[in-house]
């Protein structure tokens, strides 16, 4: 417990902070409501319409989980193809690099064209956004996987399929989870851009009837709502990661455990001293 104080207790006072200085901008200054509503107008709009909320945030959190899932398998298929083929991976590598150059607002009304107004074009947006990081973390935690082991198996007779599922799979897996922490990130922002095209639910679409009603208060409840959905997503996300690493974060908590040792004993030699 004190270990998690010390670690998000700075960020706390730091928002708290922020929070403070915006409400006294917006006394010192007098800024309209619609331009900047204050922290208390905000809470005001968010008694107002919690009734309805929760139907937008199942809907959003739906459409980022499953396009998540999708960007997870997609991704590590890729990965393991682009770390397996050099060929392969010198010809597709620069063509994945090349696509993030699109801003995915600009493909997203494409792809509600092409695939409707359903819940799949909303999935495919976000699978197409956590689908980069994934590739291209996974792929360096293939390739940088020990070439002694790789060697060593190849030696006693393991062919490729051996190889990966016992040495480079194993080695990539902090890789993976790391880029499925920023993938995780974006899930809800994705989703939220593909509800701006067109949707009958969610967080896009609270926002953009918020903006058609010029209820800035609205928007920014839709806002803090969605920080605190992708912020769920990661911590999701990085509990998965700790369920399927327990040994790297065990070996981070001795290291943390031993660092600590030492100093508590020079204390209390110090005192033994005196």
């Amino acid at each position: 417990m004190r270990r998690w104080t010390w670690r998000y207790a700075p960020a706390g006072v730091f928002l708290l902070g922020v929070v403070a200085l915006w409400q006294a901008a917006v006394e010192v200054f007098d800024i309209q409501p619609y331009l900047l509503p204050g922290p208390g107008r905000v809470w005001t709009a968010f008694l107002e319409v919690r009734g309805v909320l929760p139907g937008h945030i199942r809907t959003t959190m739906t459409e980022a989980v499953l396009g998540l899932a999708w960007a997870c398998v997609a991704g590590a298929m890729t990965a393991a193809l682009l770390a397996g083929f050099a060929p392969l991976r010198r010809a597709v590598y620069p063509l994945l690099v090349i696509s993030q150059n699109i801003p995915m607002i600009v493909m997203a009304p494409l792809i509600v064209v092409w695939f409707g107004f359903g819940i799949m074009p909303k999935v495919l947006v976000v699978a197409l956004i956590g689908f980069f990081p994934i590739v291209v973390s996974t792929t360096d935690g293939l390739l940088r996987a020990e070439g002694d082991l790789v060697e060593l198996a190849r030696s006693y007779g393991a062919g490729r399929l051996q190889v990966l599922r016992t040495i480079l799979i194993p080695s990539a897996v902090p890789a993976f989870f790391a880029g499925l922490q920023i993938s995780a990130t974006y899930a809800v922002l994705g989703a939220v851009i593909a509800e701006w095209v067109g949707a009958s639910s969610g967080l896009g679409l609270f926002i953009t009837r918020s903006q058609t009603a010029f209820r800035a208060d609205r928007v920014f409840v839709a806002v803090v709502v969605i920080a605190a959905v992708s912020i769920l997503l990661f911590a999701m996300v990085h509990l998965a990661a700790r369920l399927a690493m327990p040994w790297q974060y065990a070996q981070h908590t001795q290291a943390g455990a031993l660092t600590e040792t030492p100093t508590r004993s020079n204390a209390s030699s110090r005192k033994d001293v005196r």
